[in-house]
Formats: C-alpha cells, sequence, structure tokens
C-alpha cells in the first residue's frame, strides 16, 4: 500500500477513535507520527520531529500564561468593564465590536493568530462573565481576523496578489478583500442569530457590575440570560473581590502594569512584527517577577491539554506532507479537466487540509494547482482566487488551527472537552459548506 493511502487510512482512524473514546487525539497523533512516518513513510524519528510546531506551541503557552496572570490581578475584568462602558452597557454589541476590532488588526497587517490571540482572552471573559454563548464570541473574533485578513497590506492579501501577479493572471486586490470581509459578516450574522444572539438584545449590565462564582451550568449550555462567574482556575485576586458591588473598583499598580504589559504585547507582535509567542511569555515572566507569589499557579493555568492537542495533530500533518499526500491528491484533482468541478475540488482542497495546517501555505498551493485552467481563460481567474482565498482561511475556526486553539484555550467557565466538540461540529460545518459556498458565489458567477 502506498505511503499516501497509508496516511489517509492513520488520519481517519485517528477522529474515530479520538471521536468516541476519551483519549486525547495529540496522543494518538504522535503515535500516528512515529509509526507510519518511520513504517511506511521512511522518515527517521528526528525527520518526524521537524515538523513539531514549536512556533505554535511556544505562542500557546506564551499567551496562555500571560492572560492567566491579567486574569488573576484582576485586569481582565478591568478591560471588561471597560468593554461595557464602551458600548454603553448592550451586551448584544460586544460581539460585534470584537469582530471588528480584529477585523482591523489583520487589515493593517496583523498576523490572524496575533490578532485573535490578543482579542480572545478579552472577549472570552466577557462572554464568561455576561452569559454570552462562548462558541458564538470565539467565533465572531475568528471571523472578523479573517475578514480583515485580506486588505492589499496584510499577510493573507499580500501572499495571494504576488501569487497572482508573479503568474500572470488578473489581479483585484479590493475585491479579494471586500469579498473576503463580507463572506465573513456573513457568517457572523448567521452565528449571532443560530447562537443566541437575539436574547442579547436589550440586555445592559452596568459597567461597574461585580463578578460572582456561578455554580450553574456549564455555560456552553445554560440559558443566555444567566450571568456565570470567573473562569475555573482564575485564583482569585481580581480586583474588587469581595468588595461591596456598589463601590467603584480602583485600578492597582498591578493592573497598570499587566496593562502596560498587554499594551506591549501587542506593539513588538503587530508593528515589530516579533515572535508572539516569545514576547507574550517574556512579558508574563516579567510581571510575575513584581508578584512571585500571587502568580505561582499560573503556570498551571496554561491550557496544556490543547497543546498536546495541537502539537500532535500538526506534527502527524507533517508527516503526510512528506508522504507527498496533498501532492497525490491535488494531482488527481487537476486531471479531472472540468474547470468548475477543479475550481470546486480545489477550494475543498485548500479548506480540508487549511483546518490542519498553515493557511499562508495552502493560499500559496491551492492557487498555485489551480494556475493551469486558469491561464486557459475558460473562467474567471479573480473569482477563482477568491473562492480559494476565502475557503483557505474560514476553517482556521478548527481547534487545530492556531486561531481555533486559542479560542480553545482561553474558553472560561466550560467544560472543555465539551467545548472541543462543539468547535470541532462547528468547523466540520464550515469545513463542509464553506468551500461549496465560496464557489457558488465567486465562481459559478465567473462561468456562467
Amino acid at each position: 500500500m502506498s505511503p499516501e493511502i497509508v496516511t489517509i487510512i492513520a488520519l481517519v482512524v485517528i477522529f474515530a477513535i479520538a471521536t468516541f473514546l476519551p483519549i486525547n487525539m495529540g496522543a494518538l497523533a504522535f503515535v500516528a507520527a512515529f509509526l507510519v512516518g518511520t513504517l511506511s513513510v521512511g522518515l527517521t524519528t528526528d525527520e518526524i520531529l521537524a515538523g513539531f510546531p514549536a512556533e505554535l506551541v511556544v505562542t500557546l503557552i506564551g499567551v496562555t500564561y500571560l492572560f492567566a496572570i491579567a486574569q488573576n490581578n484582576g485586569t481582565v475584568d478591568l478591560l471588561v468593564r471597560g468593554a461595557v462602558k464602551l458600548v454603553g452597557g448592550h451586551v448584544a454589541a460586544i460581539p460585534w465590536i470584537m469582530f471588528f476590532v480584529t477585523a482591523l488588526l489583520t487589515a493593517i497587517g496583523a498576523l490572524s493568530p496575533a490578532a485573535v490571540a490578543i482579542i480572545a482572552p478579552i472577549a472570552l471573559t466577557f462572554a464568561a462573565r455576561h452569559g454570552i454563548n462562548p462558541l458564538l464570541m470565539g467565533m465572531m473574533v475568528i471571523h472578523g481576523a479573517q475578514g480583515g485578513g485580506f486588505s492589499p497590506i496584510s499577510v493573507y492579501g499580500v501572499t495571494v496578489n504576488t501569487i497572482v501577479e508573479d503568474e500572470g493572471l488578473p489581479s483585484s486586490p479590493v475585491t479579494v478583500f471586500l469579498a473576503s470581509l463580507l463572506f465573513n459578516m456573513a457568517i457572523a450574522v448567521v452565528l449571532f442569530v443560530v447562537l443566541g444572539g437575539r436574547q442579547l438584545l436589550g440586555r445592559k449590565v452596568a459597567a461597574e457590575q461585580p463578578v460572582h462564582a456561578a455554580h450553574g451550568p456549564d455555560p456552553v449550555v445554560r440559558g443566555h440570560g444567566a450571568a456565570p462567574g470567573p473562569a475555573v482556575g482564575g485564583g482569585g485576586g481580581g480586583a474588587g473581590d469581595g468588595d461591596d458591588p456598589d463601590r467603584p473598583q480602583r485600578v492597582t499598580p498591578d493592573q497598570v502594569l499587566t496593562l502596560v504589559g498587554l499594551a506591549a504585547v501587542a506593539v513588538l507582535a503587530l508593528v515589530f512584527d516579533l515572535d508572539i509567542g516569545f514576547v507574550a511569555i517574556t512579558v508574563a515572566t516579567v510581571l510575575a517577577l513584581f508578584a512571585a507569589a500571587r502568580h505561582k499557579g499560573a503556570v498551571s493555568q496554561i491550557s496544556w491539554s490543547t497543546v498536546l492537542l495541537i502539537a500532535g495533530v500538526l506534527t502527524f500533518v507533517f508527516v503526510l506532507q512528506e508522504a507527498g499526500t496533498i501532492d497525490y491528491v491535488g494531482e488527481a484533482v487537476i486531471g479531472l479537466g472540468v474547470p468548475l468541478l477543479i475550481a470546486l475540488l480545489l477550494c475543498y482542497i485548500g479548506g480540508v487540509v487549511s483546518a490542519f495546517a498553515s493557511s499562508t501555505a495552502i493560499i500559496g498551493v491551492a492557487i498555485a494547482l489551480a494556475v493551469p485552467f486558469l491561464q486557459a481563460g475558460d473562467i474567471g481567474a479573480v473569482g477563482v482566487v477568491v473562492a480559494l482565498s476565502v475557503s483557505s482561511t474560514i476553517v482556521d475556526v478548527s481547534p487545530f488551527s492556531t486561531n481555533g486553539a486559542l479560542v480553545l484555550a482561553n474558553a472560561q467557565d466550560v467544560d472543555r472537552d465539551r467545548f472541543y466538540k462543539q468547535i470541532l461540529a462547528y468547523s466540520g460545518i464550515v469545513v463542509v459548506a464553506g468551500p461549496f459556498l465560496a464557489w457558488l458565489v465567486f465562481v459559478v458567477p465567473g462561468w456562467l
């Protein structure tokens, strides 16, 4: 049996076992990477470890460590109160604030994971405090990041436009940007309606509303009128905990220092393009030095199960790529010879693979595979490029992508296994329906 087929079978088996048994999929993926990589693909263990996503692991550790400290000293609560005050206490407006702020960050050049890493912890804390479905809030942040991600000065936008121009294909950077933004906004509207946004309309909370512990059911399933409490493992220490709820809560020196640290992370990662994982863990360590006793438990709040999950799966995806599975599938699709069908299948290849691997890399691969039939002029090149771009990025809601992993790692006051399955189910819907809708909206009209 060829290595390409073996890796595909192994991937199916991993999903099947993890679906029916309470075993971390990352552990299964590490086993598959080792066995399939050495026995079928012919890789050494050193070569397999070359696919270990070290940068992503550092990002997950650094960001969750930093925001554990920010949560413990009450800084996140401070930001939440500020967000409530910004929209006059209208709870229904907060998911949209998070959508557009994240979109703005990526549109001005931030990497999508960097923007999500900064906004998701704040957004999900607000969701936990005020009874907003965390799936709604987390996906609004991700779709916001993807919506702004194809501006002419963004990483995705520059990548796509450069490839298109180098291949001599018709180019329209503004069309790619606006199409992605509007497509993700449309998804956000559907999410808002389906996941409880309508129940939030008319609800207001006071900007100084105190945080109380909730002992009710998981906010993933409880009614949207509930008022959930702090994140599990928050460790207390938020400003004003236990104070008179009618008394304004003062900003402490720890919170001021943490706010400066968060701003430094944003500037260094977004403006100077430094690795957000290393920057976040550096800032977190500096903050811990100023209050070592208070933050000694912050390391235990890092989402280690998520780190294992993502690291294992992406290491196996590397083995899959080394086996030539992606090229194998791509060549089979191109051999069909029907432009409209090829475009649809390439959208699905981009979507499925990008759910596990780098969206930036997959966009390049998908467009490169499409070049031969786009140059023939039988189908609108701009529409196909837009469809491939959207299909390869909207699936970043997957818990195996950096964005999805950050949402999973920063979710608060939830049953993490249940929340993981909800994100997985939603990403499954996006992977199945997203590429088809992108093809239908952007490609089919150009063919007709």
